[in-house]
């Protein structure tokens, strides 16, 4: 069965995992999936992930969540661009979420990176998600 969107699944599975307080859960790999969760990393919302393969052809991520006194680094993390309405934004107008303590996710022609590092390489693109 196909997924219309896949990066939302992978948010709420994170969600999902610490709410119930799990090390680690599992998603199906994409480059895009993983290009999110590299840009999570290196902003230090999760411990990190790896890739997996169950057979051929078939693999997946397993992404180990990170949690700060017993409570989720991640408080929110939330989809902005969504299949059926895509977001866009120029570098001059994208918003600082609780000033400047969250991260807006973008998917600019230099690949995906954090809103600090688009304003580091003036360059817009589709917001993907924001996270607190």
């Amino acid at each position: 069965m196909s997924m219309s969107d896949p990066v939302g699944d992978m948010l709420t599975r994170i969600r999902n995992g610490q709410s119930a307080r799990l090390d680690s859960i599992t998603a199906p790999a994409s480059r895009l999936r993983a290009n999110v969760l590299d840009v999570l990393q290196r902003e230090g919302f999760i411990r990190g992930f790896f890739e997996e393969e169950l057979r051929p052809g078939i693999r997946e991520l397993r992404i180990e969540l990170k949690y700060d006194n017993g409570r989720p680094v991640i408080r929110e993390i939330k989809r902005v661009s969504k299949p059926g309405r895509r977001v866009y934004s120029k570098i001059a107008d994208l918003p600082k979420h609780y000033n400047g303590l969250g991260i807006s996710i973008l998917s600019t022609p230099r690949g995906v990176m954090s809103d600090n590092e688009a304003r580091a390489a003036n360059v817009g693109g589709e917001v993907i998600c924001k996270v607190f």
